[in-house]
């Protein structure tokens, strides 16, 4: 007798009145949860194998189809959760880590954007209606003047250093070829290009077909320094050292060996069908003044035109990391917060180490300030920026821009589905397998992340309009615009916030 060791957690839940046996379900679904039963002429599910994807869901031509949560329970307790006893009997009989994609979904912290309110104007400063006024969302990333200098007939010298130059304050974060598809990658290169910001290769190196769009390129440098070469380096508008990431600081990347086909090993620069592993830590870099080299020797690969990023996870040090990054010669740094997604990642560091990037750009913003360095680095922040007051509240919270990643891939199609180690998405977003990443239209996703961007960037105007602003950069650290509910004093202090009614 075999013995299960937990039940199901999907249920297919099949209509036997609207289902015609088309078969589609079976077709689509990469997992085989659907068979035909050919002696009694219907179709059968497999739901211990579903995922919850609702890919069957969304091309049942007859709505036959519905996947529900299963209705089987364990005896109540608070302490042993029926999550955490699952995870228990998955470990007993693996004996392996678990292992989880996509950003972490317990309420262990609390979401601190839900808690803060945006002010708004009304008499004495009054609002600014976008649709008859101009409004300037473009922003500029890198060093800064330290003051204005004029010549003799009163003329501005400028001395910029390299910056970027986006049309509205939103990238598309690190996903790196390997992790996603051609397809998805081809969609985030597209559309930065179409809307005049840029998009992030990850740590895979970029695909030769991707080149054409270098000038919307941030070419990413990791300790494995996948498809790191000099050409590579020159190709983007800017370069980005990855010292960590939100889902899981303090370790390494792995790509597994099934994923590693022709092209993502010549791009990679690695051996066909091998693991791509990452090292936790950078094998030159072990201090601040090592970092700094590193920055320099890049600086010096590419002649000084282009700006250096330096993206670190979100820990409970962050500012005093900040400020030593700053001081490394850094033009931008990138924080990614608690809440990162990722390809795949331990589920118990993803769901257990790191801090809300809310808490991280409050503090590290604060800290440069005060060490009146802030204008030496522009902030990138990332790590679940779910819609345009996010990406608002991070700017008076003092960030410069958004890295968003999680939000760009639901535009392509993703039901988040959190399996994407398995390499199975049925969405072709985050698999190699050809036949899946077909499904992935090109040009509608291009389309699909214009239009979100879009219409980020006009509400972002509405609710600058509101706050009687008219330009960015008037917004960013503007902390005076934000009020918390429902946070205690010391959250108050941190994110220097006042609360609501006061």
């Amino acid at each position: 007798m075999k013995i299960h060791d937990f039940y199901t957690e999907y249920e297919v839940v099949r209509d036997k009145d609207l289902c015609i046996n088309c078969r589609l379900c079976e077709k689509q679904c990469a997992n085989e949860v659907h068979h035909f039963d050919a002696e009694h002429k219907k179709m059968i599910a497999e739901p211990e194998k579903c995922v919850n994807c609702q890919r069957c869901v969304c091309v049942c031509p007859t709505r036959a189809l519905k996947i529900v949560k299963s209705g089987n329970t364990y005896r109540d307790n608070a302490n042993w959760t029926t999550a955490t006893m699952n995870e228990i009997y998955r470990q007993s009989a693996s004996g392996g880590m678990l292992l989880s994609s996509m950003g972490c979904p317990t309420s262990e912290a609390p979401i601190y954007w839900d808690k803060i309110l945006l002010n708004a104007s009304q008499v004495t400063n009054p609002p600014i209606d976008p649709l008859r006024e101009p409004m300037e969302t473009r922003v500029f990333l890198g060093k800064k003047p330290d003051d204005i200098q004029r010549d003799e007939k009163g003329n501005l010298i400028v001395h910029h250093k390299p910056n970027l130059s986006l049309r509205v304050p939103i990238l598309f974060s690190a996903m790196s070829y390997g992790s996603i598809s051609y397809n998805a990658h081809s969609c985030l290169a597209k559309a930065a290009a179409e809307l005049g910001i840029l998009y992030n290769t990850g740590e895979g190196g970029l695909h030769k077909d991707f080149y054409r769009y270098g000038d919307n390129t941030i070419v990413q440098v990791a300790s494995g320094r996948f498809g790191v070469h000099l050409d590579y380096l020159g190709i983007g508008a800017a370069i980005e050292i990855k010292m960590g990431q939100g889902a899981k600081p303090g370790i390494g990347g792995h790509l597994p060996r099934t994923k590693v086909l022709e092209d993502i090993a010549e791009t990679r620069m690695i051996p066909l069908g091998s693991d791509a592993i990452s090292p936790a830590p950078h094998h030159d870099i072990y201090s601040i003044e090592d970092l700094r080299q590193l920055v320099y020797s890049l600086k010096e690969a590419t002649n000084y035109k282009k700006p250096i990023i330096v993206k670190v996870a979100a820990v409970h040090n962050i500012a005093a990391i900040a400020s030593g990054v700053a001081r490394s010669g850094a033009d931008i740094i990138s924080i990614d917060g608690y809440r990162g997604g990722t390809g795949a990642a331990p589920t118990r560091i993803r769901d257990s180490i790191g801090i809300p990037i809310e808490l991280a750009l409050a503090s590290v913003d604060q800290r440069l300030r005060e060490e009146g360095i802030r204008e030496h680095v522009s902030i990138i922040v990332g790590g679940s920026i779910r819609n345009s007051a996010d990406v608002v509240k991070a700017i008076a919270l003092g960030a410069d821009a958004v890295y968003i990643a999680t939000a760009a891939l639901l535009a392509l199609g993703c039901r988040l589905c959190r399996t994407c180690h398995t390499g199975k998405c049925n969405w072709g977003i985050a698999t190699q397998n050809k036949e899946l990443t077909e499904r992935l239209d090109v040009e509608q996703g291009v389309e699909r992340l214009v239009n979100l961007v879009t219409a980020w960037e006009r509400e972002i105007k509405e609710m600058m309009g509101c706050m009687g602003i008219n330009a960015i950069e008037a917004l960013r650290g503007n902390r005076l615009m934000l009020r918390g509910v429902g946070l205690n004093q010391k959250e108050l202090d941190i994110l220097g916030i006042y609360h609501a009614g006061e």
